[in-house]
């Protein structure tokens, strides 16, 4: 099964790019093993579009063109369901074992995700009530599927 991020918005060099890549890297290391093809990263520009209406649709055009058929799509939503790390490790082992293609997860703009693409979603995951800067999402997802990997590994790195 292979892992996809499509991301609305971009990071730039710095902090956030860097601690990105490495936990993608990590994920790579311990999640070929598993099973897992790869975790691809896309990012999409921000809609420059007056009203967030227009924005969202036009970002969900953007996202919808990447999604492949077959997928499991999680979108990331402060409305979402929180689910600790296990859980979400088991969720993706039993994906990957029913030999899903590909797990899709989105993360939306400032303006959030069309509710259309949210009611597509196989799992709609929030990381808490709290509004997140969606360069820290990013980074949070990215640590979680490498710590899910670890999980699924038996690795240490989780300690629950």
């Amino acid at each position: 099964m292979r892992l996809t991020v499509i991301a609305v918005g971009k990071l730039k060099q710095g902090p956030e790019r860097e601690l990105a890549e490495r936990y993608r890297a990590r994920f790579d290391d311990i999640g070929r093993k598993l099973g897992f093809r790869g975790l691809d990263i896309h990012e999409i520009s921000e809609s420059r579009a007056r009203d967030a209406a227009t924005r969202m649709a036009e970002e969900a055009a953007a996202i919808a063109a990447l999604v492949p058929d077959g997928g499991a799509l999680v979108t990331l939503d402060e409305r979402g369901k929180s689910v600790d790390s296990a859980a979400f490790a088991a969720q993706l082992g039993r994906w990957r074992d029913e030999s899903v293609p590909g797990t899709i997860f989105v993360i939306g703009g400032a303006d959030g995700l069309l509710p259309e693409l949210r009611r597509k979603a196989k799992l709609c995951l929030s990381f808490g009530a709290a509004t997140w800067p969606h360069q820290m999402v990013r980074v949070m997802l990215l640590e979680q599927i490498y710590r899910a990997a670890t999980i699924l590994a038996g690795h240490p790195y989780h300690r629950a």
